[in-house]
């Protein structure tokens, strides 16, 4: 069996999004209608960050910033590493586990954005494909000093 793109294993195939204008209140309030843990920061059809729950942890409420005033711009993080619609899943879950972020933005060859890949997309087994493949470039790594 071949293994899944990360294309096809997308729970949600549009694109969720706010401008970098936007309050971090109205960005938290659309994740949480759509029920996801992060979402694209567009300008002018421009990916230009992504917005997690982490940052809003680590940026926002660790920090006392205030959501209904400060913007995504402020606290978003800027160009964030995509993909293509065609890397397989496994190689997107080892990019996540060795960069330590769990989304993943999807953009197709013609630069049109597809919408996020998450860790929440993968299933078990291409996790621990992806979970022994880390563990393998670790002791290479260590293997070679």
């Amino acid at each position: 069996m071949s293994e899944r793109t990360v294309f096809q294993s997308m729970a949600q195939r549009h694109v969720l999004s706010v401008y970098s204008t936007a309050t971090i209140y109205n960005a938290a309030c659309v994740m949480t209608r759509a029920n996801v843990g992060g979402i694209l920061v567009i300008d002018d059809d421009k990916l230009l960050g992504i917005i997690t729950e982490r940052d809003l942890m680590t940026k926002v409420l660790a920090k006392a910033v205030n959501p209904a005033v400060a913007t995504v711009a402020e606290v978003m993080t800027p160009n964030p590493i995509t993909v293509a619609p065609s890397t397989k899943v496994t190689d997107a879950v080892v990019m996540m586990i060795e960069r330590g972020f769990r989304h993943l933005p999807v953009i197709n060859e013609a630069g049109k954005i597809l919408g996020v890949f998450s860790a929440r997309d993968a299933l078990p087994r291409e996790i621990n494909n992806a979970v022994e493949l880390t563990e393998f470039h670790e002791q290479v790594n260590d293997a070679l000093g």
